[in-house]
């Protein structure tokens, strides 16, 4: 498709807000020998896009400007690059782009091989360009950092997903579930009855007295902490820790890094370990599966169009959102 021009949503600049995003048209990209190109039926916002066009991440993104944001996709497989074997054109796919460049909010993409699975017919486009870095954020926490077994073979577990209505928190509190472990829930009030219906057995209002001090209405203790929210205090989480607990923080900032670091350097049995992000293909297809067998839910949030961004971006800079936020061409 060399040549061929395509819509796509670009800034130029770091620091701006909604009203930076323009609808322009800019060549179709070329997929390199592991690469392919894919025709995006789907694309999913997530808070790190808003992060990187702040300027949040610098110098490490975004890598160039202009910069045309969006790393979660879904769509169907055009062209392959000469080494690509586990896709064809003509395949339906979910995709996770780099955060380096970005390239979801196209009406063509592309990705790395390695990190593109097929999609089935019984999930979406809408669906499947959920599922990427969220689902993959919340599998990780919760396998390679935590160690639940998702099969319900370890032993009993209580957890606590903090600001569970936001994307990593719908499908975390899915997975322990599978895991059979006993689930404590914070959120905000207007989403309770969506992270009850998600298999929450206990749910509170983050923005009552209890809700802050993250206090579990049974009392219990928790083995495992998914933090999904704002930056919080050890001083907050550690009355309600079990013995052995630890808190996961998938939004690490400096004062969670110092924290982990003071917790191992003291060596507490209680510690607070930062989570960053790594894809797999392999995860991408197993939460596939589940999404297609009807275990997991892909909760989405709203829909917009590509050519109108601005109201879908300024939603995601809320951070208020219960699931995720999709834009089709």
């Amino acid at each position: 498709m060399a040549g061929k021009l395509m819509h796509a949503v670009h800034y130029i600049n770091c620091g701006g807000g909604p009203s930076d995003l323009k609808y322009v048209e800019v060549p179709v990209p070329t997929p390199k020998k592991d690469e392919v190109l894919i025709k995006v039926e789907a694309a999913s916002l997530s808070p790190i896009d808003w992060l990187i066009q702040q300027g949040g991440l610098k110098p490490m993104f975004p890598r160039e400007l202009p910069q045309i944001p969006g790393t979660d996709v879904a769509g169907e497989v055009v062209a392959v690059g000469s080494g690509v074997k586990n896709v064809k054109p003509g395949d339906k796919v979910i995709a996770m782009l780099g955060f380096a460049n970005g390239g979801g909010l196209a009406e063509f993409a592309v990705a790395k091989a390695n990190l593109t699975v097929i999609r089935p017919l019984e999930v979406s486009a809408a669906e499947g360009a959920g599922i990427p870095s969220a689902g993959i954020m919340a599998h990780q926490a919760l396998t390679d950092s935590a160690g639940l077994k998702l099969d319900g073979t370890g032993k009993p577990t209580n957890i606590l997903i903090t600001n569970a209505s936001e994307s990593v928190g719908n499908y975390a509190i899915q997975l322990a579930k599978l895991g059979n472990a006993h689930v404590t829930a914070t959120c905000a009030p207007e989403h309770i009855d969506l992270v009850k219906s998600l298999g929450a057995d206990e749910v509170v209002d983050q923005t009552t007295p209890d809700g802050q001090a993250l206090k579990s209405p049974s009392g219990k203790k928790y083995d495992i902490v998914i933090h999904c929210g704002e930056p919080t205090s050890w001083s907050t989480f550690e009355p309600h820790l079990a013995s052995n607990g630890k808190i996961f923080d998938v939004k690490p900032t400096p004062s969670s890094i110092k924290a982990y670091a003071l917790k191992k350097l003291t060596f507490s049995k209680k510690q607070l370990i930062p989570v960053l992000l790594s894809c797999k293909a392999e995860n991408m297809d197993f939460l596939v599966k589940l999404v297609k067998e009807g275990k997991v839910k892909a909760v989405i949030d709203s829909k917009y169009s590509l050519s109108n961004p601005e109201d879908a971006w300024a939603k995601n800079a809320e951070n208020k959102i219960c699931g995720k936020i999709i834009l089709e061409p």
